[in-house]
C-alpha cells in the first residue's frame, strides 16, 4: 500500500477534517473538543485516534489531560500544509474555528478573573513556591544594561526594582488590572521610569522592537497558547534583545491547577527550546534550580534573531 493512502483515509471524513482544521491553529483536549464539535466524546476519540494512528496528528499528556495538535514538522506536516487552502473558504469550519477561539478567550477570562481575585495574597503565594530562591537575581545576571526592559506578566511588580537597576524604563505588563493597581502603589515615585500596562501577553501592548530586554517569569504556564505569546514577545523585542525566561521543568502536582490556577504542569527543556526556535529565538544559555514542594524551575536565557 502507498504511505499516502493512511492519510487520504484519514481525512475523508467531515468530522476528521474538522478536527484537524481546528487543531491546524490550536492545541486542546478532548473535552475541549467536545465542547467545540458538540459531540459524544466517544466518538471524538474514535476519531482522534484514527487521525494520530495515520500521523496527522500527535498528543501530549499533561497530567490528567491530554493534548492534541498536528504535528510540527515532518512529512505529515507538509502533506497537511498542502491542504490548508481548500479549506480555507469554507463556512462550516470557520465556524469551528470561531468557536475554539471562543474557548480560548473563556480560557483567558477566567485565568484574569483568578489573578484579581487573589492578586492581594499572590506575593504569599509565590514565596511558598519559591521558597529562598532569589529571582529577581537569577532574572538580572543574564542582562545587559539597557534604554527599556520589558516585565511580561509583572504581577504586583516585584521584578520591577532589579529591572529599574540595569534600564532606564521598565515596562510592565500584566493581563490583571487588580495587579497592576498594587504594583502602581509600590512605584508611584518612580512612574516617570515605569510603565505599567493592562494587556494580554498574546496582544502585548508595545510597539515592534520596543523593548531591548525583557523577562516572563513564572507565566507561561498559565497561558493557553504559549507559542502566540513567545511570538509576540519576539515582535516587540529588538532584533539582539534578550529574553529571560524562568519556568516550572515539567512535573505532575496537579494541586498547582487548583491552587494557583496553572495551565501546563510545567515544561520540559526540549518544549521550551522548541517553542523559542518557533517563535524566533536561538536559546545561549539554560539551567534549573530547585525550589519548594518538589519542583525546579528553568531558567532560560534567549536572544531574538
Amino acid at each position: 500500500m502507498l504511505q499516502v493512502l493512511p492519510a487520504f483515509k484519514a481525512l475523508a471524513d467531515e468530522t476528521r477534517l474538522r478536527l484537524v482544521h481546528i487543531l491546524w491553529r490550536f492545541e486542546l483536549n478532548v473535552n475541549e473538543l467536545v465542547h467545540i464539535m458538540d459531540m459524544g466524546q466517544s466518538r471524538i476519540s474514535r476519531h482522534l485516534k484514527i487521525l494520530s494512528d495515520a500521523g496527522l496528528l500527535v498528543s501530549r499528556r499533561e497530567g490528567l489531560w491530554v493534548f492534541y495538535s498536528v504535528p510540527a514538522k515532518g512529512a505529515q506536516r507538509d502533506f497537511l500544509q498542502a491542504v490548508v487552502p481548500f479549506w480555507s473558504e469554507e463556512p462550516a469550519l470557520e465556524a469551528d474555528r470561531s468557536m475554539a477561539q471562543t474557548l480560548l478567550d473563556e480560557r483567558v477570562n477566567n485565568t484574569r478573573q483568578f489573578f484579581n481575585a487573589i492578586a492581594e495574597d499572590w506575593d504569599k503565594l509565590s514565596r511558598e513556591v519559591l521558597g529562598g530562591f532569589q529571582l529577581a537575581e537569577a532574572v538580572t545576571r543574564h542582562l545587559e544594561p539597557c534604554a527599556v526592559a520589558a516585565d511580561f506578566g509583572c504581577g504586583t511588580g516585584n521584578m520591577i526594582p532589579a529591572l529599574l537597576e540595569i534600564a532606564q524604563t521598565v515596562i510592565g505588563v500584566d493581563g490583571s488590572l487588580r495587579m497592576l493597581e498594587l504594583a502602581r502603589r509600590r512605584f508611584t515615585a518612580e512612574l516617570d521610569r515605569v510603565s505599567l500596562r493592562i494587556g494580554d501577553l498574546s496582544h502585548l501592548p508595545l510597539r515592534d522592537g520596543e523593548a531591548d530586554c525583557a523577562c516572563l517569569n513564572m507565566v507561561l504556564h498559565h497561558l493557553p497558547t504559549p507559542l502566540d505569546a513567545l511570538m509576540e514577545m519576539r515582535r516587540v523585542l529588538r532584533t539582539g534583545g534578550t529574553l529571560v525566561l524562568t519556568d516550572f521543568d515539567r512535573h505532575e502536582d496537579e494541586t498547582m491547577r487548583r491552587d494557583y490556577g496553572d495551565r501546563w504542569l510545567g515544561f520540559e527543556a526540549e518544549t521550551l527550546r522548541q517553542l523559542f526556535a518557533r517563535a524566533g529565538f536561538t536559546v545561549k544559555a539554560a539551567e534549573l534550580a530547585p525550589v519548594e514542594r518538589g519542583l525546579r524551575l528553568h531558567i532560560m536565557v534567549a536572544t531574538a534573531e
